[in-house]
């Protein structure tokens, strides 16, 4: 039986501007009044695919600095695109308030109300809910942050020409994975009088430094004065400093302010992102479930008819494909795959549990309340928590999940667990690990430096399992650290476990 054509919001491709209006209107009516999501303001814009294009080289910023690496991806990715052998994202959505969601404009009308439900009030709620968010990244200031950012750079490069600028933000960009703050805020200290009194200690120290004693054997107490004035050094700047863009553009020597807010610019940028990057599952999860929800609602309300839900679908199941380990085309989890499909289960749990739910989820089996269930992970959870907390043996089984132990003396793989009841605790935990961003990113933390001596800028590397930086890189990395430093950087590698010494290196004078 076909709809009722009187009753469509839609019929046919075609779109315009008034039928995207009142097709925004009941995708609305069901987010806000039904699945009682909380959103942004939004702020829709169409844009073609080169403007699409553009937004991914640029990080998906709308307001981005100019650097020669955006416009080189710029090109890889047209490149790629004219010849047909990748396509674009129907939508883009950025975390600001308020929100502002970008739809292609080559889509079908089927397509810009699923990713209108997707973007504008999937991602949206969860941008503005979710703890990592709210405690990580301010929304209603980001935008006029990075116009502000935009501006700056460029009068910086009229200033001080471009090569000069493209040489601080290339190193900044080198060591931005470096850039954040994972554990604490950061501190809320006058910059210039640290500065101040660093330039005060330097002079007195060159005013009274006497190269002949360097040359004589130190006695006990020197080094223990020594030891003492290490503490203390250590404990005035703040150290170990896990975020080596913040440390840098505070205590270096050499930078000038205009370099230093460089920095802090790819800093902030850096920050911005984090919360994003340990919450792909959920979020994307989150924007799949919405969409999937609505549309499914619109199609029983008679709003739209079976050949956008065909479209609708097609396109849906395209985006939770997961393929097999053994399939050509498996690269890892897909997280759109597995957030929905986590998502759903919290909904069947809520609603039609099995015995074996009853037991590992009795706080949420049976309840009923699948919306408000789903709305408190969505505020509460990262991925690692979320999976950790949420993962069903049922949806183990569906994905036939097994966990592989590699060992690096070995020559071979092991299959330690399989979905089974002996596996099921094993193999959760070790997915949830897998989406741990502190436990699967380099340690990498600035351990002493003496301003009154070499100067020389000490890294330390805390090695899990083993795995060390890969070499070519690793000296590259620490070239670029020199050069905003402006004084040997050294690295140790040290065993996270047993504190052994795994490998120094240095940069031994060396300048780019």
């Amino acid at each position: 039986m076909t709809k009722s054509a009187g009753k469509l919001l839609f019929d046919g491709s075609d779109w315009n501007f008034a039928t995207l209006s009142r097709t925004y209107d009941a995708i609305e009516e069901i987010a806000l009044g039904e699945l009682k999501l909380d959103i942004y303001p939004n702020q829709m814009e169409i844009i073609s695919s080169e403007q699409m294009l553009d937004a991914y080289s640029s990080v998906g910023m709308p307001l981005m600095y100019q650097h020669w690496s955006f416009g080189k991806r710029f090109v890889f990715e047209d490149h790629l695109y004219r010849k047909g052998r990748r396509g674009l994202a129907y939508e883009l959505v950025i975390n600001s308030n308020p929100c502002i969601v970008y739809l292609m404009e080559e889509n079908t009308m089927a397509m810009q109300a699923l990713v209108t439900a997707h973007a504008a009030f999937g991602h949206n709620h969860f941008f503005k809910n979710n703890y990592l968010f709210r405690q990580w990244t301010d929304a209603s200031a980001i935008l006029s942050y990075m116009e502000f950012a935009k501006k700056y750079i460029a009068k910086c490069e009229e200033r001080h020409g471009t090569s000069a600028v493209e040489a601080i933000l290339d190193s900044a960009h080198a060591i931005m994975d470096q850039g954040v703050f994972r554990y604490r805020r950061p501190p809320r200290l006058s910059s210039e009088k640290e500065r101040e009194r660093a330039r005060e200690r330097l002079e007195y120290e060159e005013q009274t430094f006497n190269d002949l004693w360097r040359t004589l054997p130190p006695s006990t107490r020197d080094r223990e004065e020594a030891e003492r004035d290490a503490s203390e050094r250590k404990k005035a700047l703040n150290l170990p400093e896990e975020n080596l863009l913040y440390f840098l553009e505070k205590t270096s020597l050499i930078l000038e302010p205009w370099q230093r807010e460089l920095l802090r610019i790819v800093r902030v940028i850096a920050q911005y992102f984090y919360p994003q990057r340990q919450t792909k599952v959920m979020n994307e999860g989150c924007a799949t479930f919405v969409h999937y929800t609505i549309m499914n609602r619109m199609f029983e309300k008679d709003q739209v008819s079976e050949g956008t839900m065909l479209e609708v679908l097609q396109s849906h199941a395209n985006v939770v494909f997961q393929p097999g380990f053994d399939d050509p085309r498996y690269y890892g989890m897909n997280p759109y795959a597995l957030g929905f499909a986590m998502m759903q289960d919290i909904e069947r749990i809520c609603t039609a549990p099995t015995a074996e739910d009853r037991d590992w989820f009795p706080d949420i089996a049976g309840n009923g309340n699948w919306r408000d269930t789903l709305l408190d992970a969505w505020a509460n959870h990262r991925d690692e928590s979320f999976i950790l907390q949420f993962l069903s043996p049922a949806l183990i089984r569906k994905f036939r999940l097994f966990l592989l132990t590699d060992n690096a003396g070995d020559n071979f793989l092991e299959v330690a667990s399989i979905h089974n009841e002996r596996g099921y605790q094993t193999i959760r935990a070790a997915l949830a690990r897998s989406y741990d961003i502190g436990a699967n990113q380099q340690d990498i933390q600035v351990v002493d430096v003496n301003l009154l001596g070499d100067r020389q800028l000490r890294l330390r590397h805390n090695v899990k399992d083993g795995v060390q930086l890969e070499e070519t890189s690793r000296d590259a990395t620490l070239r670029h650290i020199r050069h905003l430093w402006g004084y040997d950087v050294s690295l140790v590698g040290v065993d996270a476990e047993t504190g052994e010494t795994l490998y120094e290196c240095s940069t031994d004078g060396d300048m780019l």
